[in-house]
């Protein structure tokens, strides 16, 4: 694979801290760049990602820029530094560093109740409802389970809606005692944003970030991004062979991770979170207010990001909108962001003053956790492991074995019941209803935007719909058999709709 555009080795000066540039551009001089280049381009290529972009910062220099790759497969067009991808849930951080913002205008506070800027606001738990705070909807901390059925799903809800439907949703754990990724909180901390500020979350980001920082390739909105030049396009994995996919739309949930920008303005994000929320000489945030950003508030579970088992941090926990952990006895705040056919992940070393970002346009392409790992390297005596190498070894031991009969093939498996048996009504309180029919001996769905598809049978009780012709890709439904010769429910998503029995009862 080929890269596109040059790097940058200690150029692009800006945040100038006094006394330091002279003996930061020496380190970064002493750093082989040129071998990190083709380092990356080949681990690029080694894990088949179409395009990818990565920028590092050191102190007040971008000391590297570079992008590899095609923006759309099959085509002509180079990435390069100034090509924009969506940069997923590394937009919580400025919703965060937002809210900060009203904090220090004494508009807000962290631990204020949600329900006293938002009297709509309902949680399951009337408990819940009466003592959850801001500082809760930004910490993944509310009891929860993942609510991404309310966009992912077929229905597509408005935000008023998911705000109206949260107080169906049974927690999974208690109160503040466990961390459970939550993106329509974060979704309601940018209505809280709306209400105190009287500007929608977008504005404020754009008025009170993006234009401060520079940050001119930056769009807020998925929506905004279209008609752009240098756009990536999403591609993902499917029979093994990297295809285009659709853009998914994470407006809904915008201050969750809707941003989409390039390695070019993310490097001027970079900078202002090392300088503690500076711009220059002009402070955007308190320093105590940054404070809170970076300051662990619970335990995140290690075991849901895989590369740490070769990082090895000591400890892994959660702030706000940033996690944050150690790497050879370094405090690293880092995060990642996954959207359909995009990922993109940001880390930084605070005490080294240095960071590193990377996006691309395959879906979970988990090299991004390894450049990141690369690049911390560089900055403490050189490469001391393949990190592309070894993660690949390790994401290829995770991923499960497909079935095989003799001679590679798939063995067949059928639905356990005959199909009419799988025909109804199935309803969650929460998320609504969704109708299996049948017609010309199949399955059809009836829900949102599924109307009409019909399901495949994959395995047992597992059935698909069709790829749309746009290219997404199928929805899975597995029926609940309730050992009678029935069906009692159907899951979506992990959420399960119990099936409407005669009389209406379920």
């Amino acid at each position: 694979m080929r890269s596109s555009s040059i790097f940058t080795a200690a150029a692009c000066l800006v945040l100038p801290i006094a006394g330091s540039a002279q003996s930061n551009a020496k380190k970064s001089a002493a750093i082989d760049w040129r071998a990190f280049d083709k380092y990356v381009e080949q681990a690029a290529h080694d894990w088949h990602v179409p395009a990818l972009a990565i920028a590092v910062v050191k102190d007040d220099s971008l000391v590297f820029a570079k992008g590899y790759g095609v923006i759309e497969i099959g085509k002509p067009a180079r990435a390069d530094e100034h090509t924009r991808f969506a940069i997923g849930s590394t937009t919580k951080a400025m919703t965060s560093v937002a809210l900060g913002m009203l904090v220090d205008e004494g508009k807000l506070h962290w631990d204020d109740r949600v329900i006293d800027h938002l009297p709509e606001f309902r949680m399951y738990d009337p408990y819940v409802t009466r003592e959850l705070t801001v500082r809760d909807l930004l910490t993944h901390r509310t009891g929860l389970p993942g609510t991404d059925l309310f966009w992912v799903g077929p229905w597509k809800y408005s935000l008023t809606d998911m705000i109206q439907r949260l107080r169906y949703v049974k927690p999974e754990s208690s109160f503040r005692s466990e961390w459970d990724y939550q993106n329509v909180m974060y979704a309601i901390g940018g209505t809280l944003i709306e209400r105190i500020s009287g500007m929608p979350w977008e504005t404020f980001v754009r008025t009170r970030i993006f234009t401060p920082l520079g940050m001119n390739e930056t769009e807020p909105l998925v929506s905004l991004i279209e008609g752009k030049p240098n756009v990536a396009v999403p591609h993902a994995e499917r029979n093994d062979t990297v295809r285009v996919v659709p853009i998914r739309s994470t407006d809904a949930i915008a201050p969750a991770g809707s941003v989409w920008s390039s390695v070019s303005d993310m490097s001027k994000w970079m900078r202002f979170i090392l300088d503690s929320g500076r711009v220059g000489s002009q402070r955007l945030l308190k320093p105590e207010t940054f404070r809170e950003l970076i300051a662990p508030q619970i335990r995140a579970p290690m075991e849901e990001y895989p590369a740490l088992r070769l990082a090895k941090p000591n400890f892994f926990s959660y702030g706000l909108g940033w996690f944050i952990q150690d790497y050879r006895g370094q405090a690293v705040w880092m995060h990642t962001g996954s959207i359909d056919g995009m990922c993109a992940l940001i880390g930084l070393m605070p005490d080294k003053r240095m960071g590193v970002y990377v996006l691309e346009n395959l879906d979970h392409a988990e090299i991004r956790h390894g450049l990141m790992y690369s690049a911390f390297d560089l900055y403490d005596g050189g490469a001391s492991r393949d990190w592309s190498k070894d993660l690949h070894e390790l994401f290829a031991s995770l991923r499960p074995a497909r079935p095989q009969m003799a001679g590679g093939a798939r063995p067949e498996t059928h639905p356990s019941l005959p199909l009419e048996k799988y025909v109804g009504t199935y309803v969650d309180s929460t998320y609504g209803s969704i109708q299996i029919t049948m017609s010309n001996g199949a399955l059809q769905v009836q829900a949102g935007e599924l109307t009409g598809q019909r399901l495949e049978p994959v395995e047992y009780e597992m059935f698909r719909t069709q790829p749309s012709a746009g290219g997404r890709a199928p929805l899975s439904l597995t029926f609940v058999p309730d050992g009678a010769g029935n069906v009692m429910a159907v899951r979506l998503f992990g959420v399960t709709f119990p099936k409407v029995r005669a009389g209406g009862r379920r």
